[in-house]
């Protein structure tokens, strides 16, 4: 199993973090002997290094034969990363279990370890039993003398008071112990004593309780994997982040030192399980230099980059760090850890390396690199733009800036962005001269597709600043040079009211209303679709909705990415049709219990024939009393029913109910009669009109059966006021749900039917 998970972790980081992997294999090795299972946990250990449930089960491995010498060495890897309880006590039991036949020497020496334990993991919500073992510990140390029986008695009462301010599961309990520990020494001290630790004590407990809402949200179990993205990943990286701003926050209000040591303390929990976050790296470290600690913050950094080696923003940072605080040369070295040998480097690295350069050693230097590295594979153009720009701002030298942009052009006059870059540049420097050589020189050498962009910055460089002449000529230039390319058909040839538009309009202003612009732009749609078949979904922005991207004329568009879009199909789709009547579009067929199986609402209207067999395949396994249910159902003048329409139609129907009163729950009472027939069904006989103007007709000819167990007066009160058509009236709806309500109150037992139809019509008063 072990061979079959190192091949999966091959095979890339999804197979390398695979979690159930994992713990399959964790899992397999538990009973192995320990000189077969430590391969595999060193497998392990090496791609979840923050797992400490995996270092405990290795540990104890080691613990169950006796290994001291590899238990000591395991524990020295793993316990300052970890600082998990569990793991933690496993710890003091291996040194308990070492230093038991030692004497006062091994006694010491365990005391020490407690110390050391407790400065790490002693503000955990979960050390309380670690509180009590150490209490109970000094408790079993020997007194040979009245001077140690005080300092045991000191000693313990230290440990009592640190414990009681800390807030754990166990506080309360601390509490207690120490409450008796006090009063057994001595009662006249204790009142004092406890009187002045009660205060400490209710601020723990209280603390503790907000605490444990937050603690509570976290999952102890995950192992630390890059993130993926998922719900519960960010569902984890929230319970962190709110846990660690409740402790920034100092609820208790404790000094500075313990309350930085309890944020330090989540920061490492929380890198147990978030190791592979680099905001979190980076958040720990900048709170660290915040706070003053600048040597801590730069150790966070140097880990985190163990962590995530491939971080540039990592390292960006960790640079910036060292730069603001003078340490050029540590800087540097970190730039050209991103440097490394120059053949994977970015193109990114070269520019921040050469901006740190000029910041710190001068022109000459920055220069000096630039010049050198221009060779490297990854010395994009983006680079000579970056350092043109700099020689031209910060330097204050166009010319330097001039001969870069050219000796770029040598190279890279094929990248539509670097002419326009260089174009941008020329703008600034009012060259208009040399800008209108420059588009001439790329549009000779750029292939016609790639040439796009190039010209609609010619385009607009002329009607900005052209002469009319030459604004119509770089125009009827760029549409015969498009019009090669496919882009815009033949139609791009033709001169149109757009044109116009686009050599009047500035920034935001247009010489026409954005209706009339929204016209132009569909125009403008349709003229290049002209010979294909146009779905209406596919038209560019809706009406009023006027896109910044310009379109080939120079309309805000976005006609450019709308035949990019891929649209569903809506040949299958049936849409509704309010004109529809009941009935139209299913062709009646009689289901096996003799009712017919078209539904008289439209909302169910089918296209084809493959559709209708379905329908009828469904509609005969329906229930009868459900069919009769639905033919019930009133005809929709829209796709949204009025809900009163439907509710009354439901309290009219003979659907078997249950009828729920003083008297308790009574079974439903089945109508009998004949069976529907498919008239009935279909309700091409009936309708069921909205009350747009007309009432309601009585939808059944009978009422069901009359309840026996109630008196006539409800059956009579029933039976009005559910034959009565729904009123329009606001009012009248309230009157009688409170004529309903009066009744049923005063017979003491009202039916569910009657009580229901009342809270339902009052419902919309």
């Amino acid at each position: 199993m072990a061979e079959s998970y190192s091949k999966d972790s091959t095979t890339g980081a999804i197979d390398k973090y695979n979690v159930e992997a994992a713990e399959i294999l964790a899992n397999s090795v538990l009973h192995l002997p320990v000189t077969q299972s430590a391969p595999v946990y060193e497998q392990l250990l090496s791609v979840f290094p923050t797992a400490a449930k995996y270092w405990k089960q290795y540990v104890e491995a080691h613990m169950a034969v006796n290994n001291d010498d590899a238990t000591r060495q395991i524990f020295s890897r793993c316990l300052l990363n970890c600082l998990q309880v569990p793991l933690w006590r496993c710890y003091i039991r291996f040194i308990r279990k070492v230093n038991e036949k030692k004497g006062v020497e091994g006694q010491e020496e365990t005391r020490k370890a407690f110390d050391f334990m407790l400065s790490h993991v002693g503000s955990d919500i979960a050390s309380g039993p670690i509180w009590l073992e150490y209490i109970t510990f000094l408790k079993s140390l020997p007194a040979l003398n009245t001077q140690e029986e005080s300092q045991r008695m000191t000693a313990v009462r230290k440990a009592y008071q640190k414990a009681i301010v800390t807030p754990t599961h166990h506080v309360e309990q601390l509490w207690k112990d120490y409450e008796n520990f006090e009063n057994s020494v001595s009662r006249q001290l204790a009142k004092g004593l406890l009187s002045d630790y009660q205060p400490k004590y209710n601020s723990a407990r209280a603390v503790y309780r907000e605490r444990k809402k937050y603690v509570d949200e976290i999952d102890w179990n995950m192992l630390a994997v890059p993130p993926t993205g998922s719900y519960k990943e960010e569902l984890q990286w929230m319970a962190w982040k709110r846990l660690l701003a409740f402790e920034k926050g100092n609820p208790q209000r404790i000094d500075n030192a313990l309350s930085n040591k309890r944020i330090i303390f989540t920061y490492e929990q929380c890198l147990m399980y978030l190791y592979h976050y680099p905001d979190i790296w980076y958040d720990y470290a900048i709170w660290h230099a915040k706070s003053g600690s600048v040597d801590a913050a730069i150790k966070v950094f140097q880990r985190s980059l163990k962590a995530l080696p491939d971080s540039e923003m990592l390292r960006y940072a960790f640079a910036e760090l060292e730069e603001s605080r003078g340490a050029i040369q540590a800087a540097k070295n970190l730039y050209e850890s991103l440097l490394a040998d120059g053949v994977n480097a970015t193109a990114l690295a070269h520019i921040q390396f050469i901006r740190f350069l000029r910041r710190n050693e001068g022109v000459e230097a920055a220069r000096k690199y630039f010049l050198d590295a221009r060779k490297s594979p990854n010395f994009t153009y983006h680079v000579y733009v970056a350092y043109a720009l700099m020689a031209f701002c910060l330097d204050k030298d166009p010319k330097v800036a001039h001969n870069v942009f050219e000796a770029g052009l040598k190279r890279f006059m094929h990248e539509p962005m670097y002419i326009l870059e260089y174009a941008d540049f020329l703008s600034r420097l009012n060259d208009d001269r040399n800008i209108r050589a420059l588009f001439e020189r790329a549009l000779s050498s750029l292939p016609p597709e790639e040439s796009i962009e190039v010209w609609k910055r010619f385009t607009q460089f002329e009607q900005m600043y052209g002469d009319l002449d030459s604004m119509l000529k770089v125009e009827q230039r760029r549409k015969e040079a498009l019009s090669r390319t496919g882009e815009e058909g033949a139609t791009a040839l033709e001169g149109s009211l757009q044109d116009v538009v686009s050599r009047y309009s500035f920034m935001d202003l247009w010489p026409c209303s954005s209706k009339d612009l929204d016209h132009l732009v569909r125009q403008e749609w349709l003229a290049k679709n002209v010979n294909k078949k146009v779905d209406k979904t596919a038209f560019p922005n809706g009406p009023g909705v006027v896109s910044t991207d310009r379109g080939p004329s120079g309309l805000p568009s976005n006609s450019t990415t709308s035949a990019k879009v891929i649209y569903p199909d809506t040949s299958q789709m049936a849409i509704y049709d309010p004109r529809q009547k009941p009935g139209i579009g299913i062709s009646p067929s009689t289901t096996s219990s003799g009712a017919a199986s078209n539904m008289s609402n439209p909302m169910v209207a089918m296209v084809g024939s493959g559709t209708m067999n379905t329908f009828d395949e469904i509609l005969k396994a329906t229930p009868p009393a459900l069919v009769a249910f639905l033919a019930n159902l009133p005809a929709v003048e829209g796709p949204t029913p009025n809900v009163d329409v439907v509710l009354s139609i439901c309290l009219q129907s003979d659907i078997p109910r249950g009828q729920t009163g003083k008297s308790g729950t009574f079974p439903a009472q089945t109508p009998a009669g004949p069976a529907i027939s498919a008239s009935d069904v279909s309700g091409s006989t009936r309708s069921h009109p909205v009350p747009s103007g007309s009432s309601f007709k009585q939808t059944r000819d009978k009422q069901s059966l009359k309840r026996k167990d109630l008196d006539r007066q409800d059956e009579d009160e029933t039976t009005t006021v559910q034959s009565q058509p729904l009123p329009r009236d606001v009012f009248r709806i309230r009157q009688m749900r409170k004529a309903r309500g009066s009744a049923s109150s005063q017979t003491g037992s009202a039916s569910y039917g009657s009580a229901l139809s009342g809270d339902l019509s009052g419902s919309t008063g």
